[in-house]
C-alpha cells in the first residue's frame, strides 16, 4: 500500500469524569519529525506517546494535539506552606521597622508570595491514565493513516498514468532514432550529388560522415536506462510501501536521462518527446516527494 505524507486524524472520549481529545495531523518532511502538544499532566508519557506513532507513521512532519477536561477535579490540589508563609510575614516586619515603612501586609499578598500555597498533582492512577490516552492516539492514528493510505492510492494511479504516457514517448523516440540518421544519409547524398554532378559519389566518405553524425546523436543507452528506472518505479509502486525516498532517486535519474536526450537532439519529434519527458518528470517529482 501506496501512502500519502499527507493526513489528518482525531479521536474523543466523553464521560462523566472527564473530556479527551487527541488530534494527529502530517506532511511531507525528509524524515520522522514529531511534534507535541499536551498537557502537563501527560508528559510522562512522551517516550509512550512517540513509540505509538512510529508503529503507523514512517515519515513526515507530524503534529500531535491532546486537550484534557478533568471534570472531577482530581488532577490537582493546594497545599498552603505555613513555615514559608511565616518567613515571608517577619522579613517584612523586619523590613518595616529598620527602614520606617509602613507595614502593609494583608492575607492575599502573603498568599500571591512565591510558593506560599503550591498547586501539586494528587494521587493519580498512571496505568488507567494511559490506557484511555493511548486508546485515543491509537484510534486518531488508525484515521490518519486510513486518509494517508486513500490519498497514497490516488498518487499511485496518477502516477503510474504517467509513467505509461513516458514509455509510450521514450518507445517513439527508439522508433523515430533511426529515421533521422536514414533521412541525414539522404540529404547528405542529395547535397553531395548537386556538388558533384555526374561525378562518382564516395560512399566511404559519406558513410563516415553519416557514422559521425549518428554517434553525436545516438540515445540509446538514455532510452534503457529510461525503460528501466519506468520499470522500477512501476514496480515500487505496485509493490508499496515506504518507498517515497527511492522514487525521488529515481525521478532525479530520469530527469538526467530527458536532459542528455534533448541536448543531442537535432530532430523536431525527438526533441518534443524530450521536452514532454523533463515536464512529465518534473511533475513525478513533485507527487513522490509526498509518498512516505
Amino acid at each position: 500500500m501506496i501512502r500519502s505524507m499527507t493526513g489528518y486524524g482525531r479521536s474523543e472520549k466523553v464521560s462523566e469524569e472527564c473530556r479527551l481529545v487527541v488530534e494527529i495531523k502530517s506532511v511531507n518532511h525528509r524524515y520522522f519529525d514529531l511534534n507535541l502538544k499536551i498537557p502537563r499532566i501527560f508528559n510522562r508519557f512522551e517516550a509512550s506517546i512517540r513509540a505509538i506513532l512510529k508503529e503507523y507513521i514512517e515519515r513526515g512532519k507530524v503534529y500531535l494535539f491532546v486537550s484534557y477536561e478533568d471534570y472531577a477535579g482530581s488532577q490537582n490540589t493546594l497545599t498552603y506552606h505555613r513555615a514559608l508563609a511565616e518567613a515571608y510575614v517577619r522579613y517584612c516586619r523586619e523590613i518595616s521597622t529598620e527602614f520606617g515603612l509602613e507595614n502593609d501586609l494583608s492575607a492575599s499578598m502573603v498568599a500571591g508570595f512565591p510558593d506560599v500555597i503550591t498547586a501539586e498533582d494528587s494521587e493519580i492512577d498512571e496505568e488507567k491514565l494511559w490506557e484511555m490516552l493511548s486508546e485515543r492516539i491509537r484510534e486518531a492514528c488508525a484515521a490518519l493513516r486510513s486518509a494517508r493510505e486513500t490519498e497514497g492510492e490516488n498518487l499511485k494511479q496518477d502516477l503510474l498514468k504517467k509513467l505509461s504516457e513516458m514509455r509510450s514517448s521514450v518507445s517513439l523516440i527508439e522508433e523515430r532514432s533511426p529515421q533521422i540518421v536514414e533521412e541525414y544519409r539522404n540529404t547528405l547524398k542529395q547535397k553531395i550529388a548537386e556538388l558533384v554532378g555526374e561525378n562518382v559519389l564516395d560512399e566511404n566518405r559519406i558513410a563516415a560522415e553519416v557514422t559521425i553524425y549518428a554517434d553525436r546523436i545516438c540515445v540509446d543507452e538514455e532510452m534503457v536506462r529510461l525503460h528501466s528506472h519506468i520499470d522500477t518505479m512501476e514496480q515500487d509502486l505496485r509493490r508499496g510501501g515506504a518507498v517515497g525516498r527511492k522514487l525521488d532517486f529515481l525521478a532525479q535519474e530520469m530527469n538526467r536521462e530527458a536532459n542528455t536526450t534533448l541536448s543531442k537532439s537535432s530532430d523536431p519529434e525527438v526533441s518534443d518527446r524530450a521536452i514532454f519527458l523533463k515536464t512529465t518528470i518534473e511533475k513525478i517529482r513533485e507527487q513522490v516527494q509526498n509518498i512516505e
